[in-house]
């Protein structure tokens, strides 16, 4: 508190300090857009659903998904490995990618850290709609149909509402992870089996 206490008292005697200070206003259109496109991650990864609503509060269209997301990543132990800064693709649009950990490929003992990229809209500078794309392997797929295919029982409650608004993500992604290890030890399954690409 002391060095906080001396930087501003220096701050203040500077003629910097004397210059209008920086605002939202001052930001370039394109700034503001990377900054709201950075809150809404922070809101993500919070794992609060209301902090995320509120981020996604004129996206109604998207809160289905990317709620559903939410409770998945937070139920699957995402673990953030590298976020990259989210950056202005074309007019209005912003895409954030985060290089995660997670249960699911970790169940597939495959050697990946998967990259989820969130792909934001903006109009009037608020967040319209999101979605998300990820470089998930091959295997993760076959994985989740062999599931779909072989366990359905396991699944079919707990992911009732598929990331359409379901409302246990988070039971969701656990059986998946549970069946994920299934298909494992039943087919044999191992990175140097099949390509995981």
């Amino acid at each position: 508190m002391i060095f906080r206490a001396a930087v501003i008292a220096i701050f203040a005697l500077s003629p910097i300090a004397c210059e209008r200070p920086v605002n939202s206003e001052d930001r370039s259109p394109e700034d503001q857009l990377i900054i709201a496109a950075e809150s809404f991650v922070d809101a993500f990864y919070s794992f609060d659903p209301d902090v995320l609503l509120t981020a996604l509060s004129s996206a109604e269209d998207s809160i289905p998904s990317i709620l559903f997301y939410q409770g998945w990543a937070e139920g699957g132990n995402y673990e953030i490995l590298e976020r990259l800064p989210c950056k202005v693709e074309d007019a209005g649009k912003v895409s954030c990618s985060i290089t995660v950990k997670d249960d699911l490929i970790g169940a597939l003992g495959i050697e990946l850290n998967v990259t989820d990229t969130f792909h934001l809209s903006f109009q009037d500078g608020q967040i319209v709609s999101v979605n998300n794309s990820s470089n998930d392997p091959k295997a993760y797929y076959e994985a989740q149909q062999w599931v779909e295919e072989n366990r359905p029982e396991l699944i079919e409650k707990p992911c009732t509402n598929f990331f359409d608004g379901g409302l246990t993500p988070g039971d969701c992604v656990r059986a998946m992870v549970q069946g994920y290890s299934e298909f494992v030890a039943i087919t044999g399954f191992s990175e140097g089996s099949k390509s995981p690409d």
